[in-house]
């Protein structure tokens, strides 16, 4: 089963794709951490990524998809694969379907995490970033033992910039006119089903099983 997740900033997706990932023994592909690993491992691609990067400029999508379709062909997701972080428009999703059609492969399932900006704004609004090291924390269900210090390295920890409530809002008001179409899109094709991504992460996870299990378009 090859699946995409969605949702805004503070939905769920990275939580949701690593239980996943666990549950179906299937690979968590994150483009942020494809790209990162590329660029760690010196590969021709991840030099190309490596100047925007360093510019804090957006990677190209035809560099995005030339990492994706390189990690798809890996043995690793010949049973399927969780891809979290793309598309995030409709071109974008366009040029997936292109890629994994000349790789014979295909999307099954698009499945939308839907939460309320006030659940956003509670879950983005307590998370915490160690200043040193870059581990994450979140006030409400993962604090770190020491209040302020972080467990790995005891450096300060401290709230990101845009994890404040008015940058919040903006990124999700900007996610919702970017992704309309794409939802479109894939509704349109009956690939797309969207959950209450509010709840516990157990109870979400559980639907999601039961939805993949049941499905037949796999």
């Amino acid at each position: 089963m090859n699946f995409i997740l969605l949702g805004a900033p503070g939905a769920g997706k990275g939580t949701q794709a690593k239980l996943l990932s666990s549950n179906l023994d299937i690979p968590h592909i994150s483009t942020g951490d494809m790209l990162r690993e590329e660029v760690k491992k010196l590969t021709a691609l991840g030099e190309k990524v490596r100047v925007y990067m360093a510019k804090g400029e957006l990677v190209p999508d035809e560099l995005v998809l030339e990492a994706i379709k390189k990690r798809l062909q890996e043995d690793d997701c010949e049973n399927g694969f969780v891809l979290d972080g793309f598309p995030r428009t409709l071109v974008q999703a366009k040029d997936l379907d292109r890629l994994l059609e000349g790789i014979n492969k295909r999307i099954n399932l698009v499945i939308k995490l839907s939460v309320s900006p006030e659940v956003v704004l509670s879950r983005l609004s307590a998370r915490q970033i160690c200043e040193f090291c870059g581990a994450d924390y979140n006030l409400e269900t993962r604090p770190p033992e020491k209040e302020g210090k972080c467990d790995l390295c005891g450096g300060e920890l401290v709230q990101r910039m845009d994890d404040r409530n008015e940058v919040i809002l903006n990124r999700l008001e900007v996610y919702e006119k970017q992704t309309q179409p794409l939802e479109v899109y894939y509704r349109e094709q009956n690939r797309l089903i969207e959950i209450d991504g509010g709840r516990d992460k157990d109870l979400v996870l559980k639907e999601i099983l039961q939805i993949i299990r049941k499905d037949d378009r796999a």
